[in-house]
């Protein structure tokens, strides 16, 4: 649905995005991280064609805009970081201005307008002036034009920012809802766990340029050196008996006690697991909890060590 190739953005002297190749299938949700200045919010730019690349290849639902930018601008929900407010209309005739630009036809349009302001929650504030708003309803606010043509390909720069976490709740949920019904989505955050939570996929950004970038499962199996198995006994079984057990073992390692729970690295298949616990139960050892903990996205970040930017 989305596919760049080749892409490069130059500002004067200073080049923020370099031969960046960036595929999005319909129903992926596709994360971008990176520190400030890596070019994240450049590639988002050029792909909804705010800003004109230097050069690259980019495709929204197989059009290119260069020769048919009305066709592909169509397709695409974008809500920039520092999104454009009118401060003097109200709620409703700013959702119905994007609604029109993104041709609604307007037998219904009043009905769209009504339903996307409740679906983020400002339905009691349809004729009130976007002046009035706080910086978290002007982001609820945007996020509603920006999914109310029902694009095909969403780009959104930021797009929790200032949002409470019952509104970040709710993007998540219209954002895997917009996915569900196959668009293809892009996003940059800073809030790693969140986006941890919401991609299927995420590209990490340095100097311009995509250091990693898979499904969050495929970086995992390529950085996590192991999964922290947390096991917390339960009866007569002690947590001091649990790691004793499990010392020896070719796929723990480290078993330590903390808190009456054994917690070791394990470095073996989800099958694996199962039969462990197995093993623990068939040596007479009761267990009240078995879990498998993945490093965070933040800490996988960390790993990675994209700082620079461009």
């Amino acid at each position: 649905m989305i596919s760049v190739k080749s892409l490069r953005v130059d500002y004067d002297t200073v080049t923020a995005v370099e031969d960046l190749d960036l595929e999005v299938a319909p129903g992926e949700i596709f994360g971008l991280l990176g520190p400030n200045g890596a070019g994240k919010t450049s590639t988002i730019k050029a792909i909804a064609r705010a800003i004109e690349p230097t050069y690259g290849e980019i495709r929204i639902d197989s059009v290119d805009p260069d020769v048919h930018p009305e066709e592909a601008w169509r397709r695409i929900g974008y809500m920039p970081d520092l999104p454009p407010l009118y401060p003097d209309l109200t709620v409703r005739q700013y959702l119905d201005v994007f609604a029109a630009a993104h041709l609604v036809a307007r037998p219904g349009r009043a009905d769209r307008v009504r339903d996307w302001a409740a679906r983020v929650d400002l339905e009691k504030k349809l004729d009130t002036r976007v002046s009035e708003l706080s910086r978290g309803m002007k982001q609820r606010l945007v996020l509603a034009k920006t999914l109310l043509p029902e694009p095909k390909a969403l780009l959104l720069d930021e797009p929790a920012s200032g949002m409470d976490p019952i509104a970040r709740v709710e993007m998540r949920r219209l954002l895997h809802e917009a996915a569900a019904n196959g668009a293809a989505v892009v996003i940059s955050s800073h809030i790693l766990s969140e986006l941890d939570e919401l991609c299927t996929a995420v590209g990490v950004m340095e100097k311009g340029r995509m250091v990693v970038s898979g499904s969050i499962a495929d970086i995992r199996r390529r950085l996590e050196t192991g999964v922290r198995l947390r096991i917390r006994p339960a009866g007569a079984t002690s947590a001091e008996a649990v790691a004793a057990f499990l010392e020896g073992n070719p796929l723990v390692s480290g078993p330590a006690v903390a808190a009456g729970q054994c917690l070791a690295e394990f470095h073996g298949t989800e099958d694996q697991a199962a039969e462990l616990l197995s093993a623990l139960a068939g040596g007479g050892l009761t267990v009240a909890e078995f879990a498998l903990e993945h490093e965070s996205l933040e800490s996988l970040f960390m790993r990675i060590g994209a700082r620079e930017t461009s």
